[in-house]
């Protein structure tokens, strides 16, 4: 699966959600909204590196990080598109200039 099709599954996952949303809630989430479940999902995240780093204990953590990766990402790429960022663009233009950067200090 290529980057944008990657984006398209999210979206369409994002549409799925805002529906449920509806349904349990009387209104979707907003922007606002899956920024803040990407924030509790960061900090689910940094629970389970804990465990892998042997400080926490936590039961099939190899599965349970990568689904909070994937969670993340999600969240990531759908705030992207919320906001109009070509995110395959600013990534490439963001690891090449912290290239050239590193580079530069090596």
């Amino acid at each position: 699966m290529n980057f944008e099709q990657l984006v398209k599954k999210a979206i369409e996952i994002r549409v799925k959600y805002s529906k449920l949303e509806r349904k349990k809630f009387g209104k979707e989430w907003s922007k606002e909204h899956v920024a803040q479940g990407l924030v509790g999902d960061v900090g689910d995240l940094m629970k389970l590196v804990m465990a892998k780093e042997g400080i926490r204990k936590i039961d099939d953590v190899d599965k349970k990080l990568a689904h909070e990766l994937s969670d993340c990402l999600w969240a990531i790429l759908v705030l992207a598109n919320e906001y109009k960022v070509d995110l395959e663009s600013s990534f490439l233009q963001t690891m090449d200039e912290l290239e050239k950067k590193i580079d530069s200090e090596i």
